[in-house]
């Protein structure tokens, strides 16, 4: 395997060296070495107590050392029992990336490791946080082992092995890890305050969050997804599939024969050259569950499957297996779903 390294440049990159860039037929990925991975801190951005998507996976992926950051830390803490062990919390409102890492660099200094979830607000966080510690900052990682670190890029075409002499601070991608049903009390949250920054920072001012649009928001993110396969015959199935998808207030995904059809944009794919994603609900129609699609399901709460071949993977792993015509059956749904939906909107009138 050929070795590269990358030129020495200036901070932070100085510490970063590729030591093997590697072709896996149609996927490939990049892994990060570390020099240490012995002290991991998941900070954890949180909204009105609120975890973000990947929140639990970073403390599970950190050996339960949290620190949580933003409003409702105490329902946080609860979200988090019997998988956070050691808990502290800083209590401030508003989302203020700009200050938050300035104010936290000291108390931040010390971790070998800083892990955030890849979350819209994990990701608006690290590299501010990366900046301020003056480290590399390693984004969307796919898996972290003893010693090194996975992610993918330019697609999930690129596998490279990294090198890291030094301290880090690590995105997780929501839904990769996974995290085992926890039982067990809360751990004892312990508030802090840190320093006020040295120097003023301008933040933009947070007006109003307003919620995803199911039908464009990253599908990472998404809590319910209907997923198209080729039981579905035809573009007009899957412009079919995003319009009960919007009735369920879902969004639609595909698997790669899809997008590579066109069908679908690429954005949309899951799997593992797509997006992982981790849904409470997933429901599949006509996928027969390769396992470079099933890689990237992540752990979904609940699987509906509709195929007519009862014995392919996809309905082995549902909770609930319709052997039915996928055509059909979404045909069906949706007809269902605009007559109840006349039916509410004549009820209110």
């Amino acid at each position: 395997m050929p070795r590269l390294l990358l030129p020495i440049a200036p901070w932070p990159f100085a510490e970063l060296g590729i030591l093997h860039h590697a072709q896996l037929g149609e996927n490939r990925c990049l892994s990060i070495t570390l020099s240490t991975m012995s002290a991991i801190l998941a900070l954890v951005p949180i909204r009105a107590g609120v975890l973000p998507s990947g929140g639990a996976e970073v403390v599970a992926e950190a050996q339960g050392r949290a620190l949580l950051v933003g409003e409702g830390a105490t329902e946080a803490a609860e979200a988090l029992a019997g998988i956070a062990t050691h808990l502290r919390a800083w209590e401030t409102p508003g989302f203020a990336p700009g200050e938050w890492a300035n104010r936290l660099a000291p108390v931040l200094r010390d971790e070998a490791v800083v892990l955030l979830p890849a979350s819209p607000d994990g990701r608006d966080l690290a590299p501010r946080i990366a900046a301020v510690l003056e480290r590399p900052l390693l984004a969307g990682a796919m898996e972290i082992r003893p010693g090194s670190v996975s992610t993918i890029r330019y697609g999930g075409r690129v596998l490279s092995e990294h090198l890291v002499n030094g301290s880090v601070v690590v995105t997780l991608q929501p839904g990769v890890r996974g995290v085992e049903h926890a039982h067990g009390s809360a751990a004892a949250l312990e508030f802090i305050t840190p320093p006020l920054a040295e120097a003023a920072v301008r933040d933009a001012t947070l007006e109003e969050l307003l919620p995803p649009d199911v039908s464009t928001m990253d599908l990472s993110e998404a809590p319910r997804i209907l997923g198209g396969g080729a039981g579905l015959d035809s573009v007009e199935r899957f412009e079919q599939l995003a319009q009960v998808a919007a009735l369920l207030q879902a969004s639609a995904g595909a698997t790669r024969v899809i997008t590579d059809r066109g069908w679908i944009a690429h954005t949309r794919q899951i799997g593992t050259t797509g997006v992982v994603v981790d849904p409470r609900l997933y429901i599949a129609f006509g996928i027969s569950g390769a396992v470079q699609h099933t890689a990237g399901l992540g752990q979904p709460d609940h699987i509906i499957s509709i195929n007519m071949d009862e014995h392919c993977p996809m309905m082995d792993l549902a909770d609930l297996a319709l052997v039915a015509d996928a055509n059909e059956t979404l045909q069906v749904l949706q007809q269902r779903l605009l007559a109840l939906e006349d039916s509410q909107r004549t009820a209110q009138v």
